[in-house]
Order: C-alpha cells, then structure tokens, then sequence
C-alpha cells in the first residue's frame, strides 16, 4: 500500500449490516502520509439517527470501552482549568504480542458540531483530530454524517505501517460500534 497518496479503503467484504435488514454500512477511511512519520487518517459513516443521540455516545466517554473494540480504558481526569481531560488505554494483540498504547487528552466541546482532542501525554509523540457530525436528511427524519478526523504522529519504536493499516481497521469498527450503540439505545429508550 502505498502512502505517498491519499488512500480511499473500504471494506469489500464481510461488511456489518445493520440488522434490521440487508443494508450494508460503509464506512469511508482515508490515509494521509503528512511526513515520514506522521499520518492523518480520516473515517466517516452515515447513521440514519438525530446529531443529539450520537453526540449523547460520543460524550459518554466513561462507557466508550462498553462497545468500542480494543478500548480497554476510558475515564475522565481533573482538569487545572475545568476543562475536559481523559485517559484512553487501547490493547490489542498484534503479530503475536500484546500492544497497548496510553493517551492523555484534552477535548474542547461545541455542541452539536465539534469535539476536538489533543495529546498532552501518552505513547505518541502526537495524537490529535476531531469529531464532526452534520446532519443529513432521510426523507422527513435526519441522520448523521459523522467524521473522525486522527493526526498522529509515531514514535520511532513504533512501526509506522503497522500502525497505520491498525488504526485505518480501528476507525472502521469504533464507528460501526457507535452506529450499533446509537441505534441499540434508540430501540431501548
């Protein structure tokens, strides 16, 4: 694969279906090579429920490792300022050892468009993006267009192609999991 372009990746096969029906869910993911080390990989998918029920998942960052895979942790931190400080731990196996990578971030919140992070601590030399959701239309309802934006840059420990074909995989099972979990709690509720 190579990283000199941009990279448009989306599953052919074994693609999750909604449950309801035969629908397929595509989740579009995009790799950016910004420098030798440094990547901004972008994911977006489209679920047929209101921003204010994805935003109420995507905000409920201590029950995040309920659903999301590889999330082993999530909680919140004190902040100096007030502000929003967590801690994310992901762990998986990856050729044949157990990968675990720690981060601390900040996020800034603007309902209901943007939740930004940034790295002030953790196992990356950086690690920034955005949550984005837009809502779109289906028929008389409204869906959301939601996009995770990641810049990460890796230390050099770390393989950078590894670590991007991981993330690129990640980000398209984190939002099939927030479409599953907007819908399931949408049923429940």
């Amino acid at each position: 694969m190579t990283v000199t372009e941009e990279q448009y990746l989306q599953a052919q096969t074994d693609l999750p279906h909604t449950g309801d029906s035969d629908t397929v869910i595509p989740v579009q993911v995009q790799i950016e090579k910004i420098a030798d080390r440094q990547r901004q990989i972008t994911a977006k998918i489209q679920i047929p429920h209101p921003v204010a029920q994805v935003w109420k998942v995507l905000t409920n960052y201590e029950a995040l490792p309920e659903f999301i895979p590889n999330l082993a942790k999530s909680r919140m931190l004190e902040h100096p300022t007030g502000g929003i400080r967590l801690e994310q731990i992901g762990s998986q196996r990856l050729l044949n050892f157990n990968f675990c990578a720690r981060v601390v971030l900040d996020l800034e919140e603007y309902f209901p468009k943007e939740i930004n992070f940034r790295m002030i601590e953790g196992d990356f030399k950086a690690y920034s993006g955005s949550w984005c959701l837009e809502p779109y239309f289906l028929g008389e309802n409204t869906g959301t267009e939601l996009c995770y934006t990641l810049n990460v840059w890796a230390k050099m420990t770390m393989p950078i192609a590894i670590i991007e074909r991981r993330m690129s995989k990640d980000l398209q099972s984190n939002l099939l999991a927030i479409f599953h979990r907007v819908h399931q709690l949408s049923v429940e509720g």
